[in-house]
């Protein structure tokens, strides 16, 4: 890690312990990253492909390999961040982030320029651009921007990482929850042109605020985890034993990290492919606009309270419970999705969904510092978010492929269910790295 001496303001100096401050900024960095992430791009899904003249197919297409390539740079991304630290890496992201959003807003006029320059009337032309959009808007958004804040708030703490993590994990839930009723009203008020460039003028003054006060670790500045100090810590405090610091090829040969990675990229699976057609999926079954985007607020509430029990109880509790809670939830939300024309397939996959967001907030973010130590944090949970793109990156299409040639969206659950049974079986000999 290379430590930077270059700064408005000196951690070591302040009233209180900066952990807190982190904590602050790392959590509206997260929020940030909604334009990157499925929740901010599903909203624009129709009036952009109708705008482009692109079939459902064809735009999920172009997310789909946009996410992919970006899939394959983000554990690159997770190396940088151990050696730049979360300042850097994150600023340049939102930076990146800010200015693909501005170019989508005027990808008409992009697509349009470059057809006339080429003389080339074919579609093909549009899929290329929204692909090399999408894939710089996943990798900055989903990928790095996310990565480098929620790593930055979990560098902070140690002993009291849960607790933490519940209070960004609520601030969280409830933005991303409540960011498809904003970012509706906008569309709907402007169009989504104007969205766009709001969102990206929001990040670039946001940019500002990670050079001011984004820093990678306290030891950088000579604090320990927690704001421990001689004078304040207990004796149990200064002798606890902190976990072995896996490399990611270490990291890589234990069972555990194969079953956290694959479960929370079942997460991102599931809920992007959900979320990408939400009002296509719910209009299949005769569902308003209004009804569809309105599932989240539920799915927010739950996601909320189980964090906030599951963040503050995994500073005490094995982790596992979490993995095996992770699979059942989503085993109801698949049913949930199967039986979505009767009423009680609604609240099942939102109770599935509830739970699974809230768990996956606190495996997510503590579970990978918990076991396998802050030093290569970035590289392993950088791999662990190459799962998570490539995961969502495949659902959207899938989920289209799905209603074009089967009329139903139900379908995916199948193939869903199958995965989880797998991962089922697999998670039987789950354990704490030693």
């Amino acid at each position: 890690m290379i430590k930077r001496r270059t700064s408005l303001i000196k951690p070591n100096r302040f009233p209180f312990f900066y952990g807190y401050v982190i904590l602050l900024f790392g959590t509206v960095g997260i929020l940030f990253s909604i334009p990157g992430q499925t929740v901010g791009v599903s909203l624009f899904t129709d009036p952009v492909k109708d705008a482009l003249n692109l079939s459902r197919n064809e735009f999920s297409s172009a997310y789909m390999l946009g996410t992919l390539l970006s899939a394959f740079f983000v554990t690159k991304a997770g190396v940088l961040f151990d050696r730049l630290g979360a300042r850097y890496v994150a600023f340049l992201a939102a930076l990146v982030l800010a200015l693909t959003l501005l170019l989508f807003s005027i990808s008409e006029y992009i697509v349009d320029t470059v057809k006339q320059i080429l003389n080339i009337e074919s579609n093909l032309v549009t899929l290329i651009i929204i692909t090399i959009l999408f894939f710089i808007l996943r990798f900055s958004g989903q990928g790095v921007l996310t990565m480098a804040s929620r790593n930055m708030i979990m560098m902070w703490f140690d002993k009291n990482r849960g607790k933490i993590n519940s209070i960004s994990s609520i601030a969280v839930s409830f933005g991303f929850s409540s960011s498809p009723l904003l970012l509706n009203s906008l569309i709907e008020s402007y169009n989504w042109q104007y969205t766009w460039q709001i969102m990206a003028f929001s990040i670039l003054g946001f940019c500002i605020i990670i050079l001011i006060f984004y820093k990678n670790k306290p030891e950088d500045y000579n604090l320990k985890t927690d704001g421990i100090t001689k004078k304040t810590a207990s004796k149990k405090q200064m002798v606890i034993e902190k976990p072995k610091d896996f490399t990611l090829a270490e990291a890589k040969q234990t069972r555990a990290f194969w079953i956290i990675g694959l479960i929370l990229a079942f997460n991102s699976f599931f809920v992007t492919g959900l979320t990408f057609h939400v009002v296509s999926i719910f209009e299949t079954h005769e569902y308003t606009r209004t009804e569809a985007i309105s599932i989240f607020i539920p799915i927010s509430i739950i996601a909320i309270v189980v964090s906030t029990v599951a963040n503050i109880a995994s500073d005490y509790v094995q982790h596992k419970i979490y993995i095996y809670s992770m699979l059942i939830s989503g085993i109801m939300a698949c049913v949930g999705l199967w039986l979505l024309n009767y009423t009680f397939g609604v609240y099942l996959l939102i109770l599935g969904l509830g739970v699974l967001g809230g768990l996956f907030a606190v495996v997510n973010a503590v579970t990978w510092p918990k076991y396998y130590g802050r030093k290569h944090l970035g590289a392993i949970t950088g791999k662990s978010m190459s799962f998570l793109v490539l995961a969502s990156a495949i659902a959207p299409a899938l989920f289209s492929l799905s209603f074009t040639y089967l009329m139903d969206y139900k379908y995916v659950a199948i193939i869903a269910l199958i995965y989880l049974a797998i991962l089922l079986i697999g998670a039987i000999k789950f354990r704490k790295p030693a």
